[in-house]
């Protein structure tokens, strides 16, 4: 049978099934999350919580990069670099839009199990997309449930097996760029368990793009006694390669947006890392409703990291910065939850966090390290944060939420590089006690809410340690910075599903990139900023066969205070935009549905962002948009085998757009361009067992 017009599903709550109406209210379906730290309907949460499934996420998919998934949810904003070696940048309500690698600013967690580490730096080396069921998202300030780092969360649940599963998926496409994967699974008893691998490689569309990467998890779900469940998770990353091409110029980027940065490749600039990561969680529920649970994780991470930067000393087309840290991090989390009389629950908790780098710099020749140390130091980061979460029912029309936290960090930073003279050890302790409030009313149309939240964010140990004068020790000059916002939305669901949400959020002493240099930036604390804001979103039949989906993002964010010094001369740049954020998205999309064959057409359109804080670099929108087709069907042999080829043509039109910025990047260099059109196809091969 042929492939049909897909269009896109990323409803905001899993797929609807018709709930039946009564004379007063529209009675949405019982949805439950466990993001809000207590598992609750969806449909009467007040806070922005979105849900995808896996029918959303993997559907045609090469299932690398997170933008194939949060993409289709308003007011979240995924970025491809199309670089390797810097990740996408992840954006929630202007939230991570300074991140220079990795994210920034926003929790997340696979299967419970904290990506982000105590100073706030998050990586995704440890997300296999096509494991994962479900994706849980939390928009606003989120620090009274988790923390720091906390302007939005993102969950990720990995698949667990009911029964015998076995499948094995290969995709290959343009750019020289292949992924394989295989996926055994099975359950008896009380006992289920998997194991996943994949390998994955691109040549990339620019130059000096190439990479590599390999995954392998293991996970297990053990039940013990009558009502005790142990979970472990083993993740293992390892990318011998991630070259990185750099930002180009705009007199570059007419002229060749494939090509990279001249001193990015005489310099050698790559990234190579192995990540093991475990995860033990051993919950109770009890048949009075109440929960405990005990999770326990640690981590190790080998990153060496070859810049473009220029040392200190004799300058030289090929000399660069050569960046090595050997990381352990781990944790412990324990969460009490009880029942209040059948009118709401209460819980607490108290979890810990701790991370120790040796970092250790050095000039390199062409990528390779030479015998010059520049930086030798030991770096630890600590916190722990108590907390206390409220959730009251009152009435059958009115649920009332509140949760308040204390956190404590402490950074600290020894100097093994003592020949130079100077001694720059030294530590910053941090503090912050955060809140939030909420009320939600169901109505006859849906359900209404508002509310009210705060947030702190402290500088990454990156951060700290990148001193502008290019020193040893932290930068005791850059501090957190925190956040107030308010949010009022209304919901609706039945056989369409709706939803839109207004906020504001004040961002006081807010962390912003000053300047970049080839690969290296350097982090300074801003007045104030102001991120405000519209989401909607709208999915639902449009025939038997056909269902659409129509999200929209609006973000205004501008500084309200922010003096730029430079020596002696001061900017005053209270107005400007703030740079890596497109004030509109959008995204449209089409599905439809013949038996086992399905097709998607999806449309993506972005408006234009500024660069810079100065906003004299406004990058481009992408005008009309990007069009993107993705075809898939199932095929069942007599076997009992389940055979899914699958289709994807990304940029259908061959547009040109910039997919990213580096803010603040050095002489302009700023563009991070996208790629024109490219395909990807490939097969599922799975057979399923009781």
């Amino acid at each position: 049978m042929l492939v049909l017009l897909l269009g896109g599903l990323a409803l905001l709550q899993e797929p609807a099934r018709p709930a039946p109406a009564t004379r007063d209210t529209v009675r949405l379906e019982t949805i439950e999350v466990s993001v809000t730290r207590s598992e609750q309907p969806v449909r009467r949460v007040p806070a922005t919580v979105q849900v995808l499934d896996s029918s959303d996420l993997r559907r045609a998919r090469l299932l690398v990069g997170i933008d194939e998934a949060l993409g289709q949810l308003p007011g979240i904003v995924v970025a491809n670099r199309f670089n390797p070696s810097l990740d996408q940048r992840l954006v929630i309500r202007g939230a991570g839009s300074r991140a220079s690698f990795g994210v920034r600013g926003i929790k997340l967690l696979i299967d419970g199990l904290p990506q982000t580490l105590p100073d706030g730096q998050s990586q995704l080396s440890n997300l296999d997309l096509g494991l994962v069921s479900r994706v849980e998202t939390l928009s606003g300030s989120a620090s009274a449930l988790y923390g720091n780092a906390s302007g939005g969360v993102v969950s990720f649940t990995t698949e667990i097996p009911r029964g015998t599963i076995a499948r094995a998926r290969l995709a290959g496409g343009s750019f020289g760029t292949s992924r394989a994967s295989v996926v055994l699974g099975a359950s008896h008893g009380r006992l289920s368990g998997l194991v996943a691998a994949n390998r994955y490689r691109s040549d990339g569309f620019r130059d000096h793009s190439r990479t590599e990467s390999r995954q392998l998890t293991l996970s297990g779900n053990a039940v013990l006694g009558s009502s005790w469940l142990l979970r472990t998770r083993y993740f293992l990353n390892s990318s011998p390669r991630a070259e990185n091409p750099g930002a180009l110029t705009a007199a570059e980027l007419a002229v060749r947006p494939d090509t990279a940065s001249r001193n990015n490749i005489l310099r050698g600039a790559d990234k190579a890392v192995t990540q093991h990561q475990l995860g033990l969680t051993l919950s109770h529920a009890s048949t009075g409703g109440g929960r405990v649970e005990l999770a326990l994780f640690g981590l190790s991470r080998d990153l060496t990291n070859p810049l473009g930067t220029s040392p200190p000393g004799p300058p030289s087309p090929t000399a660069g910065t050569y960046n090595a840290i050997d990381r352990l991090a781990g944790g412990g989390r324990l969460l009490l939850e009880t029942p209040l009389g059948g009118r709401g629950r209460i819980g607490g908790g108290l979890e810990l966090q701790t991370m120790r780098d040796v970092r250790v710099n050095r000039r390199s020749d062409a990528g390779l390290p030479t015998d010059t140390i520049l930086v030798d130091q030991r770096e630890t980061a600590t916190e722990i944060g108590p907390f206390l979460n409220l959730r009251l029912e009152p009435s059958d029309r009115v649920e009332l939420t509140g949760a308040i936290r204390v956190d404590r960090l402490r950074f600290a930073t020894s100097d093994r590089l003592l020949s130079d003279g100077s001694d720059d050890s030294g530590e910053r302790s941090m503090a912050a006690l955060s809140g939030s409030l909420g009320a939600s009313l169901t109505l006859p149309i849906g359900v209404a809410w508002a509310a009210v939240s705060s947030a702190f964010e402290t500088p990454t140990t990156t951060e700290l340690a990148n001193r502008p004068d290019g020193g040893a020790g932290f930068n005791q000059g850059l501090d957190p910075q925190r956040a107030t916002s308010l949010e009022t939305g209304l919901r609706g669901g039945g056989s369409v599903h709706w939803s839109v949400v207004a906020y504001r959020t004040v961002v006081r002493r807010a962390i912003v990139q000053a300047r970049e240099t080839d690969g290296r930036a350097y982090f300074e604390n801003a007045g104030r900023l102001r991120h405000e804001g519209l989401e909607a979103a709208v999915a639902g039949p449009l025939a038997g066969w056909l269902r659409g989906h129509a999200s929209y993002g609006l973000t205004a964010s501008r500084f309200l205070d922010y003096r730029l010094r430079d020596g002696t001369a001061v900017d005053t740049l209270d107005g400007n935009r703030v740079p890596g954020i497109p004030r509109h998205t959008a995204r449209l999309a089409l599905i439809a549905s013949f038996g086992r064959t399905q097709l998607e057409l999806e449309q993506q359109l972005s408006s234009s962002q500024a660069a810079d804080d100065d906003n004299a670099i406004v990058v481009d929108g992408w005008g009309a948009g990007v069009t993107n087709l993705r075809a898939a069907t199932r095929l069942v042999t007599r076997a009992g085998l389940s055979l899914a080829p699958f289709l994807s043509i990304q940029n259908l039109f061959d547009r040109r757009y910039v997919g990213s910025v580096t803010v603040n990047g050095f002489g302009g260099r700023v563009f991070e361009p996208a790629a024109g059109r490219w395909l990807v196809v490939g097969m599922e091969v799975a057979a399923a067992g009781r």
